[in-house]
């Protein structure tokens, strides 16, 4: 008895670390103009595993309504805490070319520098940690990928504002919400 006891514990455990190392996604709070279930940190060009991490970030239609986080969209909710946004996947993570407005978002390999420290906890704004005045913002311009249902934005870093909050606040959540 105390054996299975001991042996369903130690399951529900590694259960409850599994799940907290679950991929997310990384979507923005507001829909905006979305017409399926709203915007994704992506990587820009290609789909899944042929994506290019090169090509930068972008907003993009969420995957997760086919049950599933695709993952050029995946990203390690553990590694918030740490300042990270990682992609598994790819073993990249994000980086500002600069923290003026206007800068994009690319993904490189780990070098550890101010480029790659961000801001978020899993909700809120995401902010450069050596900019906290300048937010992740998606463009008010849509443009549609292989249909018109995938929709896409610029990702940019912008000054944190009011006005600008529908396009700077964001949130995580697994394939499952």
């Amino acid at each position: 008895m105390t054996k299975t006891f001991i042996h369903a514990t130690a399951a529900v455990l590694l259960a409850a670390t599994v799940a907290q190392a679950e991929t997310v996604e990384i979507n923005l709070i507001d829909m905006l103009d979305n017409t399926q279930d709203g915007y994704c940190l992506d990587i820009s060009g290609g789909q899944g595993a042929q994506a290019d991490p090169a090509n930068g970030l972008q907003g993009h239609t969420c995957y997760s309504p086919s049950g599933e986080i695709f993952v050029d969209q995946g990203f390690d909710n553990e590694r918030f805490a740490d300042g990270q946004l990682y992609m598994p996947e790819f073993d990249v993570y994000a980086e500002v070319s600069s923290t003026e407005a206007g800068a994009t978002v690319g993904l490189a390999d780990c070098d550890g520098s101010a480029a790659q420290s961000f801001v978020f906890s899993g909700e809120g704004t995401i902010v450069p940690a050596s900019a906290p005045d300048m937010c992740l913002t998606l463009a008010d311009d849509t443009r549609t990928g292989r249909s018109d249902t995938n929709q896409i934005k610029d990702l940019a870093l912008e000054a944190c504002s009011e006005e600008g909050a529908a396009r700077q606040t964001w949130g995580n959540r697994t394939a499952s919400e």
